[in-house]
């Protein structure tokens, strides 16, 4: 008996975490993000996020002095 109730509620976990997989891919298919969440487009950037940016390409910055840079610059500190 206790066999069958464990195959039973595998079963169904199966089933819901197949269900979850497709809702997530459908929603992702719809949505306008890259991965990270960042905008596809340069139309969808702020001008600040923008300049910011131009900022960073001037100085060369890379890697994690770029993301740094970023941060710091978009939030005006």
């Amino acid at each position: 008996m206790r066999i069958k109730g464990l195959a039973g509620a595998a079963a169904l976990c199966f089933m819901l975490s197949g269900a979850a997989y497709a809702f997530d891919a459908a929603t992702d298919a719809t949505s306008q993000t890259t991965p990270h969440g960042a905008p596809q487009d340069a139309g969808a950037r702020s001008a600040k996020s923008i300049e910011c940016s131009q900022k960073a390409d001037a100085k060369e910055l890379h890697g994690k002095a770029r993301r740094h840079f970023m941060r710091e610059c978009k939030h005006g500190a």
